[in-house]
């Protein structure tokens, strides 16, 4: 019975309420030739022992059968009861109906990034995303994770596990604009990777990875990027003694040190009409809205940083802009 899964118990309850309920129904039907209604209302109050008494002369083949039908069923409306108040009590009636209305919620979304694990690095990552007004959804299987550091700001979530497809599934994947993977084990990292790649080829997967060794299999299963935090931890730490000042000032960039900057990248496809074909000065960006065009990633992966304001866009370049939140909106208002 432990491995029965909860909708599974519930329906053995209700097959057992069903079994004496027929039984007692035939019986006296048969024996003292009552009608259905009033052998149902006998049957009911004689095995839940309200007391109300007979709603009929029972004869003496009758009242034996009565007293076998409460001796045999005490046992059994007792269990199955138990069963049914514990699948409402310990709230996993009202769990699902939460998780219910959580995936259609989900359903709905567009363009959102999927967050496989919440430990450290799926927090700072759920952070960042929230920053940016970016929706996502998490995928955690470790339910007391969740309710340690989830709150109320974090709209989207699911106590499932992210190395199934129904779980990415559930979590929109096919509508998303990209996933993360922070699993503690790279193995699993791997296996998201390559089931997420196969359920959506066109957007952007970035994995964690705790080995070297990893990062090539991470690469060939479909991830985009390939973040290994220890690494480029110990790497930042040494260069803060390198390069302090260089470091601090591209925390601020990068908006980690909390100051109210933004880098944010803006398509060839994001340009109105009218801005389309013209150089980077005909957008006229820092005198509208105050922020810079500080990188182009041309359509061959190659960057130009601090390019030449008298460069034509191509249809294949992105913008690498640089502002403030209110510049950003701003520029948002114009370009978009």
């Amino acid at each position: 019975m432990e491995s029965l899964s909860t909708p599974s118990k519930i329906m053995f309850a209700i097959a057992l309420l069903m079994v004496p309920i027929t039984v007692g129904v035939s019986g006296y039907m048969l024996i003292e030739g009552a009608s259905f209604i009033d052998s149902l209302f006998m049957t009911i109050t004689t095995i839940a022992t309200v007391g109300y008494g007979e709603v009929f002369p029972l004869s003496t083949a009758g009242r034996i059968f009565t007293i076998f039908l409460i001796i045999g069923n005490l046992g059994i409306f007792a269990y199955a009861l138990t069963l049914i108040t514990r699948f409402l009590i310990e709230g996993n009636f009202f769990q699902q109906i939460r998780t219910k209305r959580m995936k259609d919620k989900i359903k709905a979304l567009q363009n959102h990034v999927i967050v496989c694990g919440f430990g450290r690095n799926g927090q700072a990552a759920c952070e960042m995303l929230q920053k940016h007004q970016i929706p996502f959804v998490i995928l955690e299987n470790k339910k007391e994770l969740l309710e340690k550091h989830i709150n109320t700001s974090h709209e989207f979530y699911l106590n499932e596990d992210a190395t199934n497809d129904e779980s990415l599934l559930n979590a929109g994947i096919e509508n998303a604009r990209g996933l993360i993977t922070t699993l503690p084990n790279d193995a699993d990292n791997v296996f998201v990777t390559l089931t997420a790649r196969g359920l959506n080829s066109n957007f952007t997967i970035i994995s964690r990875a705790s080995n070297g060794s990893s990062y090539t299999k991470l690469k060939r299963a479909g991830a985009d990027n390939v973040i290994m935090p220890d690494r480029i931890g110990g790497a930042h730490m040494a260069t803060l003694i390198v390069r302090p000042d260089v470091n601090e000032f591209v925390d601020i960039l990068s908006g980690q040190a909390g100051a109210d900057v933004q880098l944010e990248e803006f398509s060839y496809a994001r340009l109105t009409k009218n801005l389309s074909g013209k150089c980077i000065v005909d957008l006229n960006i820092r005198k509208v809205s105050g922020a810079n065009v500080i990188g182009l990633k041309k359509g061959d992966g190659s960057y130009i940083v601090n390019p030449n304001i008298n460069m034509e866009l191509e249809a294949d370049m992105k913008l690498i802009v640089l502002g403030n939140s209110a510049q950003m909106e701003t520029l948002r208002q114009i370009i978009d």
